[in-house]
């Protein structure tokens, strides 16, 4: 008699994307072009045309720029409303 075999179970590795969603206008379209001899980065939305330009670490991926992107979005278009005390 001999031994079972064990089943190989493949896992995927995941990948980062290449496109993100736009903040604006909500498609995947969001590019992000890292300058790293320059030390900027660009995210650009091909479909509404928003852009806009960082200054990066040399530690900074993608990923990091468009959390920078959204951030600056969503923090120009929120007012900041001071506590008002208890």
């Amino acid at each position: 008699m001999g031994r079972r075999r064990k089943k190989v179970v493949h896992i995927p590795k995941k990948r980062l994307p290449k496109f993100f969603s736009c903040p604006r206008c909500g498609k995947e379209t969001v590019r992000v072009e890292i300058l790293r001899e320059e030390s900027r980065a660009i995210a650009g939305c091909s479909s509404c045309g928003l852009q806009e330009e960082f200054q990066i670490k040399p530690a900074q991926g993608e990923v990091d720029i468009y959390c920078m992107f959204t951030d600056k979005i969503y923090g120009a278009s929120r007012r900041s409303v001071p506590l008002k005390d208890a």
